[in-house]
């Protein structure tokens, strides 16, 4: 094959008594950890998508009561998955899959053998596409309003770009197009399109279909029809998926090549991609990266063209006759009688959607980040696989970017702050919930008081509402159907009950206790109720993904005609939050899904008042629109925050329910009179919004953005008296009780040790200001001052001392 690589000299192998141990050969190893759901360990920089729920048209109450039965079986005897009930996935769990006698080895024959049955394919579609009208004109619009012409089943979004500049065709990575007209003989069933990707997890699937008329192509592929078309770069995130999503094929086809690995799913990620393969007993160790890493810029060098190929049904079985996993996902995921697509890059052919890069040469850096052990369909009674993660960039640079923001968050890793700075812990008694320690319940209190005072500020009204309610609460809103399994339910007087994963429904009921009128609008309730999720063991991770935690939730309930108003409303609140932490963020508003509730002219009026409140609020151009990514029940603003190491963060978030109001029917006077007489009522608009979303995940957030160097206003520590001796100690007394009677959180260092230990010991715990006392500052009823920098800023009287502090904490500094 021209495609050969050199063989594997050596290849590490763990058994399960090896686990977790250190050898001579080697570093240490992973210790996986195994779930309903996937087994897997998280790594800095690189993270799981998390799937989202998919919901239609809203099921009748007692269809819904049966159906949310099935879910959440309490048989499981699983150790390491919810509390109970088991994950339902989208491939049959009790099939069975015929598994071949594994060998390791490089170059297996049949990836040629697959070869030519795909050549064989490709004549075939080669002579359908030869029969194609190529003589109807095309008109390609671009963002600028400016049209280009060209030619049916000839003209690609490459052709398009060189119209511009070469420069253009050539950084573009995949177009996105509205198509406003098809050409008569495109058909898109006979063409591939629509359907799922085969090559998504069911954990990476977003769970929401795009909006259909908004559609990612292949730069290379020719265009059917009349088309408004935009160019999309690494910078964007549809473009970034894709970029990911060819990385991860040439990373599948180094390991088809380099061990003979029956792949499996390998998917983009937020932060990267992976591919899974089945290698039999064989796993994955870090003596392998070096092999993979120079496979890699290999297969880049070839300039291997990304190639896409329609397939039926009985031609893809046949082209992946090898591979059981590939089978199961055709016999499962494509209809009989249909076609679905395949793509090739070199030796690799490969079930995808798509689209993807013209060519491997655009991956200028690639490097594999880590590796794990899974299992097919994230069953663990299911076959073992591999899982070997990567990142790649179109530069050099952004690489070496990545590995050091990657270093970084390894030395911020917020759980190694917390247990340094005794901050939190967790204990295997209640997995997934925070014991939060003096000094972190500081830090948490702080943030909740500090989004109360702007509540206070900005005409919120606090409310309390219950734990736990009847499951009918949750039949009511929608979520005992689509939520059930992520919820701690329980028996009550014969029953069924839960605690609350969200507090919106519990708002409703309050909303709906009485009646309401036009001026009572806006209501803006507030409330930080405890709230908990059923989330499996192994997904659990830090303060970042728990069982228990508190939300600043908040629902507006308004006119239609007030949406814009307090969406602008939300967003300066968002800008005055994340301006205090020192954060950038991006806007992108996200539109009415495929699948989305309710009437279209409402969705159509919604939207454009989200799109003027971002104008308003941060000016036209200036925000990206999301098509297709809204929820079911309404558009939403996503606002993804920067931290200081340039990682992007979704905690705020701007959405607008039509729903919700509808199944708990909950309507105002308009003030206003109907024919009858009777008074006129009219539906609420709800608005859910959160500013940090969860307290525990934006506590783990700031500590790994300030790297455990808290700001003066946020710090568990803000001072430390210093007495150069003990008879100092009753003046550092004097002054503590001062400061504490201020709220300013603040110690004595009365030890034994020298002064010098004792700075040291005051800097390294992070107290932002060290007071120096000695004989002369007794004698002038002052302070010596230092900072936790090492910075002395010298004598200050009590009274500029405490000028000095209480401003910096006004001002969040």
């Amino acid at each position: 094959s021209a495609y050969a690589y050199a063989p594997i000299t050596s290849f590490h192998t763990d058994t399960p008594a090896t686990m977790g141990k250190k050898d001579s050969k080697g570093p240490t190893k992973l210790q996986l950890n195994s779930t309903a759901k996937f087994a897997v360990l998280d790594l800095e920089g690189i993270t799981q998508a998390v799937a989202k729920v998919t919901t239609d048209e809203p099921p009748k109450k007692s269809d819904e009561k049966k159906e949310s039965s099935k879910g959440g079986s309490k048989g499981s005897t699983q150790t390491n998955t919810r509390a109970k009930g088991k994950t339902e996935h989208t491939l049959k769990a009790d099939s069975d899959l015929n598994l071949p006698d594994f060998k390791l080895e490089t170059n297996p024959k049949w990836i040629d053998e697959r070869l030519v049955k795909y050549q064989e394919i490709a004549k075939k579609r080669g002579e359908e596409i030869a029969s194609k009208d190529k003589t109807a004109e095309i008109i390609a619009t671009l963002p600028d309003g400016k049209t280009l012409t060209g030619t049916a089943w000839q003209t690609s979004p490459y052709d398009v770009a060189t119209q511009i500049s070469q420069g253009l065709a050539d950084s573009a990575i995949v177009a996105r197009l509205v198509y406003t007209r098809y050409v008569k003989d495109y058909d898109p069933l006979e063409s591939g399109d629509g359907g799922e990707d085969l090559l998504m997890g069911a954990e990476e699937s977003s769970g929401e279909a795009a909006a259909s008329s908004h559609v990612l192509w292949d730069m290379n592929r020719p265009l059917v029809g009349d088309c408004n078309i935009e160019f999309l770069k690494f910078d964007d995130k549809d473009g970034k998926t894709v970029f990911w999503h060819s990385s991860a094929h040439i990373l599948g086809e180094t390991m088809e090549s380099l061990m003979g690995a029956n792949l499996t799913i390998g998917p983009p990620l937020s932060g990267g991609f992976y591919y899974d393969a089945w290698i039999g007993d064989e796993v994955i160790s870090e003596e392998l990266y070096p092999k993979v890493e120079a496979a890699v810029n290999k297969v880049v060098k070839q300039k291997q063209k990304f190639e896409r190929l329609v397939v039926t049904k009985e031609e893809a079985l046949d082209l992946f006759a090898t591979n059981p996993f590939k089978l199961e996902i055709i016999k499962t995921k494509v209809p009989d009688d249909s076609r679905t697509t395949v793509y090739r890059c070199g030796p690799l052919i490969d079930l995808c959607r798509g689209p993807h890069l013209t060519s491997t040469s655009k991956v200028k850096a690639f490097t594999c980040a880590k590796h794990s052990s899974t299992n097919w369909m994230g069953d663990v009674t299911k076959p073992s696989l591999q899982r070997l993660y990567g990142v790649s960039f179109p530069d050099k640079k952004m690489l070496k970017l990545w590995k050091e923001n990657l270093q970084k968050a390894k030395e911020r890793d917020h759980r190694l702050i917390g247990k340094k700075q005794d901050l939190f812990f967790f204990s295997q008694l209640s997995p997934g919930s925070a014991f939060f320690l003096p000094h972190g319940a500081r830090i948490y209190n702080k943030l909740v008081e500090f989004i109360k005072d702007h509540y206070h500020q900005k005409g919120y009204t606090e409310i309390i509402t219950p734990n736990v309610y009847n499951l009918d609460l949750w039949h009511t809103s929608g979520h005992a159907l689509h939520y059930k399994d992520a919820m701690f339910t329980f028996d009550v007087e014969g029953q069924e009950w839960g605690m609350k994963p969200m507090n919106c429904p519990g708002h409703c009921l309050l909303f709906g206790n009485t009646i309401r009128s036009h001026r009572d609008l806006p209501m803006r309730l507030a409330d930080f109720g405890v709230l908990h999720r059923n989330e499996l063991s192994g997904a659990l991770s830090g303060l970042t993904r728990v069982r228990r935690f508190q939300q600043d939730d908040a629902h507006i309930y308004c006119r239609q005609d007030q949406i814009e108003e307090e969406v602008v409303g939300a967003l300066h609140f968002m800008k005055d939050v994340y301006n205090t932490f020192g954060m950038s963020y991006k806007l992108e508003l996200s539109t009415r899904p495929e699948k989305a509730l309710g009437d279209i002219e409402l969705w159509k009026t919604a939207e454009a008042a989200l799109a003027r409140a971002m104008d308003e609020f941060i000016g036209p151009g200036n925000w990206r629109e999301n098509p297709g990514d809204g929820a079911f029940y309404g558009p939403k603003i996503d606002i993804k925050v920067m931290d200081a190491m340039d990682r992007v963060h979704q905690c705020a978030t701007i959405q607008l329910d039509f729903q919700l109001p509808i199944r708990f029917d909950l309507t105002y006077q308009t003030g206003e009179k109907n024919e009858d007489g009777s008074t006129k009522l009219a539906r609420p608009v709800m608005v859910h919004r959160a500013m940090l979303g969860s307290v525990e995940r934006m506590f783990a957030v700031l500590c790994e953005h300030y790297g455990g160097k808290w700001p003066l206003w946020l710090s568990p520590r803000q001072v430390m008296l210093i007495p150069v001796h003990k008879d100092f100690i009753p003046y550092c007394e004097e002054i503590r009780k001062m400061l504490h009677d201020l709220k300013i959180y603040v110690d004595i260092s009365a030890g034994r040790e020298t002064f010098q230990k004792k700075v040291r010991n005051a800097q390294l715990a992070q107290y932002n200001y060290q007071l120096v006392v000695g004989e002369a500052e007794m004698t002038n009823r002052s302070v010596n001052v230092r900072t936790r920098e090492n910075k002395v800023e010298g004598e200050l009287k009590l009274d500029e001392l405490i000028t000095k502090l209480t401003t910096e904490i006004r001002e969040f500094k």
